[in-house]
């Protein structure tokens, strides 16, 4: 979790020149199928992805596979910290780059293998879980840093879809090793919902994971784990708080926009729903919401608009920016994040496209890098980032390629420990109502998947 993410969350749970700026909507039809994308639109895409493969691939140290927490949007400098919710989502951009051919399947077949086995066999663990931020050539613990259970899950997140994707023995015995050997109940800390973080000096964090937000790849893998699970009733313990912001009603805390998009870069919500909500849908309202929130600030800030938007989580001039959605109102000082709109671009894919469009188009050279856009700029100061965050170029490409083809959904979906998570969360296709059964009192999630699979038995065999 980058220092930014994490100062939000904390806080949370408790004049150089202007850059030239326009705007027109660019919005279209919904894409139904990638042959229906412009090529501009397609080499968009792929330029987006092909840097931050680049970032994935360079930024990682050779012998570990252990990819930095942030680098020179340009490369070079010094070499930094790595964090293991960066080699998450470096796992993932190297399956894509494997897939898309971004370099020889060899080489990172190869890189794969090698991160894993460091991973599995040499990474520094306490009850299973690694250290956040770790040193690049032995994963040992970096300083004073936490032990974080949502960077673990993003780290096992990419570890699981390579070894749904490469049918290596090695990497797949390395993959299961390094998720099946994880304590998860131990981070619940004697609670039903998990502890923010633990340090040797410090124990246990007073703070939770006990509120909707990205959080819910956390809860899934612990409840699909097939050594250490966690109870369902867990996952039922979260808070979902309804959020209304104009026409749009929403579960979700007061929270940059990110917590609507992690989790998805994995698990494919689509078409289904717990006794809660459809959580793809969920995000798109949130999206929807927070575009209109930022077309609503064009008065004080004038960069924002229905055609260029996107604030969460990042750098900015004056420390950080930590929004996304209404009611939260600040920090906001006229900052843009392309990742806050890439990152949405599976659940607006139009108008998420647009803004990639409108950065790209009409802020060119100044924002776009080796390793694609640059985290944060403010258009009205003239301030931009010199910087990448490999969470936010991973949000990035992840989603990009989710909009494109599904791919990661598609692999990522194939484990079997994930379909036992959602069986346990009670997620069912959109469409059915569960009858109230008198096993349910004890089991409703189990009881709910019964009685399903019974009727679509009785359907086929009639």
């Amino acid at each position: 979790m980058s220092s930014t993410r994490r100062q939000f969350l904390r806080v949370a749970l408790t004049g150089a020149a202007v850059l030239p700026f326009a705007g027109r909507s660019l919005a279209s039809d919904a894409l139904s199928s990638p042959s229906e994308l412009a090529v501009s639109d397609l080499l968009l895409l792929d330029e987006l992805e092909r840097a931050a493969f680049e970032f994935f691939w360079n930024e990682a140290n050779p012998v570990t596979g252990l990819v930095m927490d942030r680098a020179k949007a340009d490369g070079g400098g010094p070499r930094g910290v790595a964090s293991i919710a960066a080699t998450g989502f470096g796992l993932t951009a190297l399956c894509i780059g494997h897939q898309r051919k971004y370099r020889p399947a060899a080489q990172i077949e190869q890189r794969v293998a090698k991160t894993i086995r460091f991973l599995a066999e040499n990474a520094q663990t306490e009850h299973g879980f690694l250290y956040h931020f770790v040193e690049a050539d032995t994963g040992k613990r970096r300083a004073r840093s936490e032990v974080s259970p949502i960077d673990m899950a993003i780290l096992l997140c990419g570890a699981l879809t390579c070894r749904e994707y490469f049918h290596t023995s090695q990497v797949r015995r390395d993959a299961s090793t390094l998720y099946n050997r994880v304590e998860w109940p131990w981070a619940l800390n004697g609670s039903n919902t998990f502890a923010l973080d633990w340090t040797p000096e410090y124990g246990f964090s007073r703070l939770r994971w006990d509120a909707y937000c990205e959080s819910m790849m956390l809860y899934l893998l612990a409840m699909g784990s097939p050594t250490n699970p966690i109870s369902p009733d867990c996952w039922r313990a979260i808070r979902r708080p309804a959020m209304v912001y104009r026409d749009y009603r929403f579960i979700s805390i007061p929270a940059p926009l990110f917590v609507h998009q992690f989790s998805h870069a994995w698990f494919d919500f689509r078409n289904r729903h717990d006794e809660h909500a459809n959580y793809f849908q969920n995000s798109v309202m949130a999206s929807l919401a927070h575009r209109q929130f930022c077309a609503e600030l064009s008065e004080r800030f004038p960069c924002y608009s229905k055609d260029v938007w996107g604030i969460t989580a990042s750098e900015s001039s004056t420390g950080y920016v930590a929004w996304g959605g209404p009611p939260m109102q600040g920090p906001i000082d006229g900052t843009l994040v392309p990742a806050a709109s890439a990152g949405s671009m599976p659940f607006l894919f139009p108008e998420s496209l647009a803004v990639m469009r409108n950065l790209r188009g009409y802020y060119g050279k100044q924002i776009w890098k080796k390793y694609g856009f640059v985290d944060a700029f403010n258009p009205l100061t003239g301030w931009v980032s010199q910087d990448v965050l490999g969470i936010d170029v991973g949000i990035s490409m992840l989603m990009a390629e989710n909009a494109r083809s599904q791919f990661v959904w598609n692999v990522f979906m194939r484990s079997p420990e994930v379909a036992t998570a959602m069986d346990r969360a009670g997620f069912l296709p959109d469409g059915f109502e569960v009858p109230l059964l008198a096993d349910q009192q004890s089991s409703p999630a189990s009881s709910s998947l019964r009685w399903l699979k019974q009727r679509l038995a009785n359907a086929v065999s009639s």
